[in-house]
Formats: structure tokens, C-alpha cells, sequence
């Protein structure tokens, strides 16, 4: 796979695997992040935090801080019923998708293009 076409299929699919993480328990970034990149769906923790903008912005998401005593505190992202219904609605289409995806990109012995076209040239018929 090339690489552009590797990136375009994460940036269609990576705030839905975030929803995914969040529906587990609230995270802070860095730990969304190490868990986004191990798995090759983001290049670093750079990528994350404008995508975690736009959930907040679309109110996918929640930030709070932690109230630990630290001197720096997390920020812990959580999902919003809103982000929950969003991440529902894109199960129920991932599936069928990603199944028709398969069914027409998968290597077919069995089937060529001419069973499926037919084994008429279309130069013979005057179609140029």
C-alpha cells in the first residue's frame, strides 16, 4: 500500500478509533496516543491534539482536568452521549462497508474480466 493511500484510510477511520478508546474510560492524550501509534493509525502524538479539538468542538468529546496534586495536571478526555451515538452510527456502517470493500478489492482466481464483461471487444462493435 502506498503511503498516501494508507493515510487517507487512517484520516477517514482515526476519530472513530478514538471514540472506540474512549468508550472504554476516560484517557489522557498521551496515553491515547501510544496506543494510536503502536497500532500504526497515527505517526505521533503531534497528529492527536488537533484531532482531539475537533471532537471537542463537535462535542464528541469532554476534557477535564485531573484533580491530582501534581504540578502539571492531565487532561483526561472522555465520550459524550453525542460522541457514543456517533461512534454506534459508524459501527453499523463500518461492517457492510468494509465488507464490500473486501468483496470487490479481494484477488479472484476463479472470476476474470472478461466472465464478468463479457468477451466481446468493444472496438469490434464500433464503441472507439
Amino acid at each position: 500500500m502506498t503511503t498516501s493511500v494508507g493515510a487517507q484510510l487512517r484520516k477517514g477511520v482515526v476519530e472513530y478509533c478514538v471514540l472506540g478508546l474512549l468508550q472504554q474510560g476516560p484517557m489522557y492524550g498521551w496515553l491515547i496516543s501510544e496506543r494510536l501509534v503502536s497500532l500504526g493509525l497515527i505517526g505521533s502524538i503531534g497528529t492527536l491534539y488537533p484531532l482531539m479539538t475537533r471532537l471537542r468542538e463537535r462535542e464528541l468529546i469532554a476534557a477535564h482536568a485531573d484533580d491530582s496534586d501534581s504540578a502539571r495536571p492531565r487532561k483526561y478526555y472522555a465520550l459524550t452521549s453525542q460522541g457514543l451515538a456517533e461512534l454506534e452510527q459508524f459501527r453499523s456502517q463500518w461492517a457492510p462497508f468494509a465488507s464490500a470493500v473486501e468483496e470487490v478489492t479481494q484477488s479472484r482466481t476463479s472470476t476474470s474480466t472478461t466472465d464478468i464483461i463479457g468477451s466481446r471487444d468493444p472496438r469490434e462493435a464500433g464503441d472507439q
